[in-house]
């Protein structure tokens, strides 16, 4: 801090200001205490020596301790300046540092170059990831809340609009930059891979190219675009493909197999393909048994053949993991309270030998008591809540969920006499719940491979992984609706989403999966720092163990008392190493 001497018409005031450089790299000043005109300052520091007695006070200041000096800068009498942002979000130095370690600026660099551009596509494409995360929101409100980071954006609405169409025309190479530059991260178990699908709906009535009328996952009557998801053996996001909303799912598992299997150099004779009953067609594992690859897909049991059904509930014959003496009879166990309790978390299994038209394979049926016990505790739920519709007439089906409760609703048109007529009864169809009941506690699959039954089944667990994936990217992320029309920018946006997605899986792993999404989510979101003009940023954040861990993680701190802004250019440029 020094004397700052101002004279107005023959006038003196006098002031203490204080010199620092922000974060932009730009030299300011700002002042600290206003001591007010001649006759002010001599009163209060005297007629003799009178600027070397301010001096002498600028001094002890200096070499006064940093938070009692910050007490004393905030004067209760003084209003905050007006359309001054003060407070910023931190959390975001995270993911930026995993955001340039997968060398996202090298991939943006490169398509720069191309198209020669002046806007920074970089720039671009790290804040439309990081407010993905933690301002979830349309591209315009994303705009504004860039704002609340601490390194201020420096483009604009429409550079923001325009880059969404150079994202879009190259997908494919920053899929495959993402993937190559990830194995510097972390290891990627690229031998099993998941595939599923899911749909995004759009808040219009008029279809598109794109934008097509068709089953939404939703029940929505909107049009939608279908999105296809790849997922490693580890859980973390592979590649992705967006198709029209009207096209079997089916049609696009083969070309973007393929195609990840070509650019990403994968070694296709060690492939192991795992989805579910949905892409589960003859085409699919005709092409997942070729060089030696392999596939795991689960099997729905209602629509296998009765001779296969029949075997599937024959109680003989049935195994448990690692036992291969003996075979037990579920029947027998059944009746057992003692048997029962000792094997009601047992993992029963069978393999029955099945083929399709053209690929021969096992049907591995599993069993379990707390399974079966599962199912029917939720069916008999929903049968109570279709009860208290039909008391009160709520009765009416809203789309074809094969899990809504009022599938067990029947009615039928008649008088008292019995005779047909427009009086119509509902009651509960106790033939579609016996049915349902025959397939409770199992769970199938079917496969080419031969091995232990553990590790086969061990492949089929990881599959919650892609649909959690599915509900971050649509529910944390808010995916959707999405807010755009141009189909190149539509695609760009799910680019972001997958990036974003990626981003997050990996930090997720290099913290151990020792937190929930949520947990993370809402601790980055809330990690911000308040900004003392001219002194540095006080964090505003609580500290916890996790954000303990995410700074022994990534080597940098921001939990001291203050930040200066020495210490956060550190950080920044530590960041970009």
């Amino acid at each position: 801090m020094r004397l700052n001497i101002r004279k107005v018409n023959n006038y003196s005031y006098y002031s203490i200001i204080k010199d620092y450089t922000n974060l932009d790299g730009k030299r300011t000043t700002k002042i600290f205490e206003k001591l007010g005109n001649q006759e002010q300052v001599e009163e209060r520091f005297g007629k003799v020596d009178t600027i070397n007695k301010i001096k002498e006070y600028i001094n002890n200041l200096n070499n006064e301790d940093k938070e009692e000096l910050l007490k004393r800068e905030f004067n209760p009498n003084k209003r905050i300046p007006p359309k001054v942002k003060r407070q910023f979000n931190i959390g975001y130095l995270f993911l930026e540092k995993l955001y340039n370690q997968l060398k996202l600026d090298e991939v943006c660099n490169s398509i720069s170059d191309k198209y020669k551009f002046q806007y920074d596509l970089n720039e671009i494409l790290s804040y439309l990831v990081f407010a993905r995360i933690i301002y979830p929101s349309s591209k315009l409100e994303t705009f504004k809340q860039c704002k609340n980071f601490i390194e201020q954006p420096k483009f604009q609405l429409h550079d923001e609009y325009r880059a969404l169409s150079y994202i879009a025309k190259n997908m494919d190479f920053i899929q495959k930059s993402l993937f190559d530059n990830s194995k510097n991260i972390l290891n990627r178990n690229s031998n099993v891979i998941y595939y599923d699908c899911t749909n995004y709906f759009f808040e219009i009535d008029v279809d598109d190219d794109l934008r097509k009328y068709g089953i939404s996952k939703e029940h929505r009557p909107n049009p939608i675009v279908g999105m296809g998801l790849f997922m490693d053996g580890d859980g973390l996001p592979l590649s992705f493909n967006i198709y029209p909303g009207n096209q079997n799912e089916q049609k696009t598992l083969i070309p973007e197999e393929s195609k990840i299997i070509n650019n990403f150099k994968l070694d296709s004779t060690k492939t192991i393909l795992c989805t579910d009953a949905g892409l589960s067609s003859d085409e699919i594992k005709k092409f997942n048994v070729r060089n030696n690859k392999g596939f795991v897909i689960t099997q729905s049991l209602k629509k296998l053949k009765e001779e296969y059904k029949n075997q599937v509930f024959d109680n003989n014959n049935w195994r448990i993991q690692g036992d291969l003496k003996n075979v037990y009879n579920l029947e027998d166990i059944k009746n057992n309270e003692a048997l029962k309790e000792k094997h009601y978390e047992t993992l029963f299994y069978k393999i029955i030998q099945t083929e399709t038209k053209s690929v021969k394979q096992d049907l591995i049926v599993t069993f379990c008591f707390k399974y079966y016990d599962y199912n029917k505790n939720i069916r008999d739920n929903q049968i109570e809540r279709a009860k208290k519709a039909i008391e009160t007439g709520n009765v009416t089906r809203k789309g074809k969920n094969q899990n809504d409760y009022r599938r067990f609703i029947s009615s039928v048109n008649s008088t008292d006499n019995g005779e047909i007529a427009d009086n119509t009864d509902h009651f509960i169809n106790e033939v579609l719940i016996n049915e349902e009941t025959k397939y409770d506690g199992y769970y199938a699959l079917t496969t080419n491979l031969v091995g232990e039954i553990r590790e086969i089944l061990k492949i089929v667990k990881g599959r919650w992984e892609i649909e959690e994936s599915f509900r971050i990217m649509k529910s944390d992320f808010k995916s959707r609706p999405v807010n755009l029309s141009r189909e190149d920018r539509i695609k760009a946006h799910f680019m972001t989403c997958y990036i974003a997605l990626l981003i997050y899986r990996i930090l997720e792993k290099k913290l151990n999966n020792k937190y929930t999404s949520s947990n993370i989510l809402s601790t980055i979101k809330n990690m911000e720092v308040y900004e003392s003009k001219g002194d540095g940023y006080i964090p505003t954040y609580t500290r916890t163990e996790l954000t303990d861990d995410l700074h022994e993680l990534f080597n940098f701190r921001t939990d001291y008392e203050i930040n200066t802004y020495s210490d956060i250019k550190k950080i920044l440029s530590a960041i970009t190493k």
